[in-house]
């Protein structure tokens, strides 16, 4: 009988701390498979004295027995790829990329930086690296996959043949044509590079199903950042949710076990959108540094604010949340009072649900006492009681368990529940 596999997914505008809890359940599990999203993802994970910063490799990496899937949802930029790659030097074996994942080329960011350039101040704020040109290009039936790799020269004329049949569009955009001789050399060092990893990574996963082993699905960015249900446009091109594991991966909705949905203890977004329970004063900033909220792709500061109740209400609902880890308790150590939104207002009516656009959602808030220190907590019964209060209200108010606390970036510092 075939097993189920356990799946940690986003519940806000990303950046939820996924990598330290995909880590810490990584050490059970034999099989970590990232479903979705591309380099402008990053999770930073800490291990002692050293931080690792991973954006396509599993978080699954950093456990030795376990072996890391790349699945056909990904869209993979070759060259961050092998970058990253670098890192660790005992990769064979136990990391496996999907033939079928879509290729990220360099002329994918300059599309990219370009289209942001011409919307001037209706820019979105992608991060710049590619993503949605790629996602574009599979949705048109235009892209290349990883597997086209196995034939650097076929996939190079085929590359040519796109830039010669849209020369107008590019060069509108300013994208030069690639130079035939440096395209065809940098395809054949990403062959060699990569060719060890390339395999049917669905088969992998199916077998690995059937064999009974222990399998934790990762995604990338977080709910609210879903090319459907999140604040379109201002969202990633991939499908974030849950669902997303089963295409990204090709299994089936039955082989999905238990989910645990990731949210942080306030909210952050980064670039441009709907931001409801964001705070632009002296709360906002302190969050950012005691957070360290900045991005572990780009730099870029995160736009911070209070926990949106309302918004991971609809996140555990979409994604069939069993229970939520809560991450960063720490870092709203020594407010005197800490907020959370507990609904909107929209054009003067008070409502409990995320409408079909956040842009005019005013946060209704509900107070509550601060406290002075949980970080470094490795038990409910060691958080302050106004800490413990927190986070049991909040599971009243989200309809959701809060199995798992972090206290600190430390692999250790994590509350089982």
């Amino acid at each position: 009988m075939s097993n189920q596999a356990d799946l940690i997914v986003g519940l806000q505008w990303g950046d939820e701390g996924k990598g330290k809890i995909v880590d810490h359940m990584a050490q059970t599990h034999d099989y970590v498979c990232r479903f979705a999203g591309g380099h402008n993802a990053g999770h930073t994970i800490v291990v002692g004295e050293k931080k690792y910063a991973l954006h396509l490799i599993p978080s699954g990496v950093l456990n030795p027995k376990a072996k890391n899937i790349v699945g056909n949802g990904v869209v993979l930029s070759p060259a961050d790829f092998i970058e990253e790659m670098r890192q660790f030097d005992d990769l064979q074996g136990r990391l496996f990329i999907s033939d079928k994942a879509h290729l990220l080329l360099p002329y994918h960011a300059e599309i990219d930086r370009a289209r942001e350039r011409m919307k001037g101040d209706k820019a979105i704020g992608t991060t710049g690296k590619g993503i949605g040109p790629a996602y574009g290009d599979k949705v048109a039936r235009v892209g290349h996959r990883v597997g086209e790799l196995h034939d650097p020269k076929k996939l190079s004329e085929k590359i040519l043949a796109h830039f010669e049949m849209n020369r107008a569009v590019f060069e509108a955009m300013g994208v030069a044509t690639p130079d035939p001789a440096e395209l065809l050399h940098e395809l054949t060092a990403y062959k060699e590079a990569l060719e060890p990893y390339i395999t049917d990574t669905t088969l992998l996963v199916w077998k690995a199903l059937e064999e009974g082993s222990k399998i934790l699905l990762e995604g990338a960015q977080g709910t609210m950042l879903d090319i459907d249900h999140g604040t379109y446009p201002y969202v990633t091109s991939s499908t974030t949710v849950s669902a997303g594991a089963c295409s990204g991966l090709g299994i089936s909705p039955k082989a999905i076990g238990k989910v645990t949905g990731i949210a942080k203890a306030y909210c952050t977004r980064v670039g441009n959108g709907p931001f409801p329970s964001e705070d632009l004063g002296e709360a906002g900033q302190r969050l950012r540094d005691n957070g360290y909220e900045y991005g572990t792709t780009t730099g870029r500061p995160r736009r911070c604010g209070w926990f949106d109740a309302v918004a991971m209400r609809h996140a555990v609902r979409i994604n069939g949340v069993d229970q939520v880890a809560l991450m960063k308790l720490d870092v709203l150590d020594g407010f005197d009072e800490v907020k959370v939104c507990v609904a909107y207002r929209v054009k003067g009516e008070e409502i409990d649900y995320v409408p079909y656009d956040l842009e005019d959602a005013e946060p209704v808030y509900r107070i509550y006492k601060g406290w002075k220190k949980s970080a470094g907590a490795r038990r409910f019964d060691e958080l302050p009681e106004e800490a413990q209060e927190y986070i049991e209200s909040l599971e009243g108010l989200i309809d959701c368990r809060i199995g798992i606390v972090s206290t600190s970036p430390e692999r250790e510092d994590t509350i089982v529940r």
